[in-house]
């Protein structure tokens, strides 16, 4: 096998955003894309024919990755068509109140905890098997710089995200011996997406002066980030996070 020709990669949420920019560019460097998606079946599709014209190879699969058992008719339905999954992509969004804490209540706050939490930690115990058994694997966590800087109205995606990148590092520091590195893209605000639409036009107006290229973040520049801690020779960084936010904040 040449570079990452054959590897298989589950993108979550794949339909649209972050998730379709990744799986068309890691199905252009030679992976089998499965897309996955919880309801907009046209645009998955989209995606997969976009993948398969442009030569490469992708299957669109539904599943809820809050519920275990649909992961799992996920996982087997892969490994029926093509073997065991090489590389986790999660960037499937959960939904999540946008509000202050004090109009907030648990269900909503500790609610997105627990579904953020139970995806990461189902997707994961259901693609590691494969990945263990060959002593290689990539898993990458799509995260947002909410998690270390707060905004107005996002306690309930910061704290879930932020409560994700400390689960990447753990799973970075048991996996490191068996061959599979776990890292986090942590991403600013993002062009074209779901998260970005939350955002006004004064706040995005704000939020490109402080950042030094001048705009916000686009899925593509996301996906760049995400494919180079996937690639074959990216062996050596684990429990890492990349900021795609165009400089906004520099640590």
């Amino acid at each position: 096998m040449t570079g990452a020709i054959g590897r298989v990669a589950l993108v979550t949420g794949a339909s649209s955003g972050i998730g379709a920019a990744t799986a068309r560019l890691l199905a252009g460097r030679g992976m089998r894309v499965v897309v996955n998606y919880l309801r907009n079946t046209t645009a998955a599709e989209e995606v997969v024919a976009d993948i398969g014209a442009a030569g490469g190879q992708a299957m669109a699969v539904q599943a809820d990755v809050r519920e275990p058992a649909a992961i799992e008719r996920m996982v087997e339905q892969v490994q029926a068509a093509w073997g065991g999954i090489d590389v986790l992509v999660h960037n499937a969004l959960i939904p999540y109140a946008v509000k202050s804490f004090q109009d907030m209540t648990w269900e909503e706050l500790g609610g997105k905890i627990d579904a953020e939490m139970h995806a990461a930690f189902a997707v994961a115990k259901a693609v590691l098997p494969a990945m263990r058994g060959q002593g290689w694997g990539r898993i990458v966590y799509i995260s947002t710089g909410l998690s270390r800087r707060p905004r107005q109205g996002m306690i309930a995606l910061g704290a879930a995200k932020a409560a994700l990148e400390q689960f990447a590092r753990y799973l970075a520091q048991e996996l490191g011996p068996q061959g599979v590195t776990v890292n986090i893209v942590a991403a600013g605000p993002v062009e074209d997406t779901r998260m970005g639409s939350v955002l006004d036009e004064k706040i995005k107006e704000r939020q490109v002066a402080l950042t030094p290229m001048g705009r916000l973040a686009r899925p593509a520049d996301v996906a760049q980030a995400v494919a180079f801690y996937t690639g074959e020779d990216n062996a050596f960084m684990t429990g890492t996070t990349a900021a795609v936010n165009g400089g906004m904040s520099m640590d």
